[in-house]
């Protein structure tokens, strides 16, 4: 797998937000077949930065109702990456 692929979207929400001010990790959507190397070789390469450690986590889709159809969004995958204290991605900040 490409590192380009293995990376889909940084996550900003309430959560990611006060974990990045508390904990300096930062948090992305990634592709569901990767692992936690692939996860940390695909940061470090592609921001310069080093990596602690990565948490991974499956997020099951919802069940969605519009009337009397039921739909299921799709599953994804989670990872909270924790950089070396004194690192950061540009990308974030001012967020």
């Amino acid at each position: 797998m490409n590192i380009t692929d293995v990376l889909k979207r940084p996550l900003i929400t309430e959560k990611a937000t006060l974990l990045k001010e508390t904990s300096n990790a930062v948090t992305f959507a990634v592709d569901p077949r990767a692992n936690k190397k692939q996860v940390q070789e695909a940061v470090e390469k592609l921001f310069k930065v080093k990596v602690l450690d990565v948490k991974t986590m499956r997020v099951s889709g919802k069940t969605k109702t519009r009337g009397r159809i039921v739909g299921r969004r799709p599953g994804w995958k989670k990872a909270v990456v924790v950089l070396k204290p004194g690192d950061k991605i540009e990308f974030f900040e001012g967020v």
